[in-house]
């Protein structure tokens, strides 16, 4: 064996957030250990490697990736921890460490409170292995108690994630509570704005840009790990413009639980079913109306999928086949100096025949339709003022209906929320085995299911009879224009079938009367 002063050591030591309660685990404690051994034994101390913070479950640790860069270069050529937990969590990863790579590379590892030394023969080290498996159970145990904590403070509507979505930042009362940043708001509000227009993504992002609106990235400070795109922080992507126009936070709700980690040992996450989201609503002061929100979601299938062109039409967006049911799409012809619509279906797949051309001239087209709209929102006016006097006393008392039926249905499913998160907690416990746990789950889950089908009708109800007085003013104001403006548009009609026989049928936004 080497004499103790031909060992270069380095010491390593690990904190991770679990650990930061543990008094004796801390940074200072662990430094103070591991030099008051290499000082009795008269080590050469060389380097010391700290990683605060880093979990033990994998080995994605900076000083941990220098340290073995060390040994591979020879400068160092033993290894001393605390105790086996501090070099790692994964069973199999410390396992071939110790029993592999150290023996192999003639490095020699020591865990002082664990009794092992990899240069001694001593019956610590037949052990490590099970050591490291208790190790691995550890961390496992902790976190499943992480994950039911945090599932516990999402169903409260307490906000968990590490950054603020864009618009918002923490309460500094309250670092689970959302408050809203004004200067980031007001953006959000600009984008919904654009929206409500008939913008598409793409368009708001480009006007954002060219307008040197800061983006999230640049509020976030984000750096980007490729030097040639250092400039994408301050550009508008169409993505972000989805995100922001989608997302649910700016209405007042906590969304939560969108992703999940495969397993404890892996940082790789994957999407959860938008079904299986967290949503607490009314949880945090809202940027956006609801009822606006709700009303532009309607609208964005409407603009997605526009190309961005150099001639506005009236009906883009909003004309599909009437006998395949994909897009139709409009084309400007230099020749004839006209537009005419084709199916876009049969334009891509024309060789195999799939559909007919559907080729109209679009200027005509375009009077139709609108000629077509006039008379309908003529007759629904005329109905509707005559039935005002008598529907408008059942309407208000039905409204009183739905919206105490739906406040007893949202009662009714927290508590089996809270009953179904109680029963968790019981198998966790062992008051209940998991077998009927999963019995118990299946029942709630239904049981919620359902109600939660019926809120969303409720809920759907109420919004169209609120939307049916905006529907009027937009009739209004559509009747009474010269110039039509495409939010008019996109506010009465939700699709126009073309036929091949030239056949038209518009679906519109509102109940259309015979």
């Amino acid at each position: 064996m080497l004499g103790n002063n031909n060992f270069k050591v380095g010491i390593y030591i690990r904190l991770s957030r679990d650990d930061g309660n543990i008094e004796s685990d801390s940074i200072v404690s662990q430094r103070s250990l591991l030099k008051q051994y290499i000082k009795e034994n008269n080590y050469n101390l060389i380097e010391e490697y700290v990683d605060d913070g880093y979990t033990g479950t994998n080995f994605d640790r900076p000083a941990f990736k220098r340290m073995i860069n060390d040994l591979e270069l020879g400068k160092i050529n033993m290894i001393i921890t605390k105790d086996m937990s501090r070099l790692g969590r994964d069973y199999i990863g410390t396992g071939e460490l110790i029993e592999k790579y150290f023996p192999n590379n003639n490095i020699r590892y020591v865990a002082i409170n664990d009794g092992i030394d990899t240069f001694i023969d001593n019956t610590n080290n037949d052990i490590a292995p099970f050591k490291a498996i208790m190790n691995d159970m550890y961390a496992k145990d902790i976190s499943k108690k992480v994950k039911t904590s945090l599932y516990s403070r999402m169903k409260e509507g307490l906000y968990v994630s590490g950054r603020c979505p864009f618009g918002y930042q923490k309460d500094p009362t309250n670092k689970n509570h959302l408050i809203i940043n004004e200067k980031q708001a007001n953006i959000v509000r600009l984008i919904f704005n654009l929206a409500l227009k008939g913008n598409t993504y793409h368009y708001i992002a480009e006007y954002l840009t060219a307008k040197k609106i800061k983006t999230p990235s640049s509020y976030y400070n984000y750096v980007w790990n490729t030097k040639s795109l250092s400039l994408k922080k301050e550009i508008w992507f169409a993505t972000t413009i989805k995100a922001i126009l989608t997302n649910q936070i700016y209405v007042g709700d906590t969304v939560q639980g969108k992703t999940k980690k495969i397993n404890y040992k892996l940082k790789k996450t994957v999407k959860n079913n938008p079904t299986d989201y967290i949503i607490v609503e009314n949880t945090h002061a809202a940027i956006i109306d609801r009822k606006l929100f709700n009303y532009i979601q309607t609208l964005l299938p409407k603009n997605v999928k526009r190309p961005e062109k150099k001639r506005f039409y009236l009906l883009d967006g909003l004309l599909y086949c009437g006998d395949c049911k994909h897009r139709i799409i409009i084309r400007y012809q230099n020749k004839t100096k006209h537009s005419y619509t084709i199916c876009d279906y049969y334009r891509t797949y024309s060789k195999y025949h799939v559909c007919t051309t559907h080729t109209n001239n679009y200027e005509r087209l375009e009077h139709i339709v609108l000629e077509q709209i006039k008379d309908v929102c003529k007759k629904y006016i005329d109905k509707n003022k005559i039935k005002a006097t008598i529907d408008n006393v059942i309407i208000k008392d039905k409204t009183i209906r739905t919206k105490k039926q739906l406040e007893n249905l949202e009662i009714i499913n927290k508590k089996l929320i809270d009953d179904l998160d109680k029963t968790y907690l019981d198998m966790l416990k062992g008051i209940i085995d998991e077998e009927q746990y999963i019995r118990v789950r299946e029942n709630f889950k239904t049981e919620i299911d359902n109600n939660k089908k019926n809120i969303d009708n409720l809920k759907n109800e109420l919004i169209n009879r609120i939307d049916s007085r905006q529907i009027e003013k937009y009739i209004d104001e559509f009747l009474s224009l010269e110039n039509l403006t495409r939010i008019l548009i996109i506010n009465l009609v939700e699709k126009i079938y073309i036929y091949q026989d030239k056949q038209i049928d518009i679906i519109f936004t509102f109940q259309n009367v015979p």
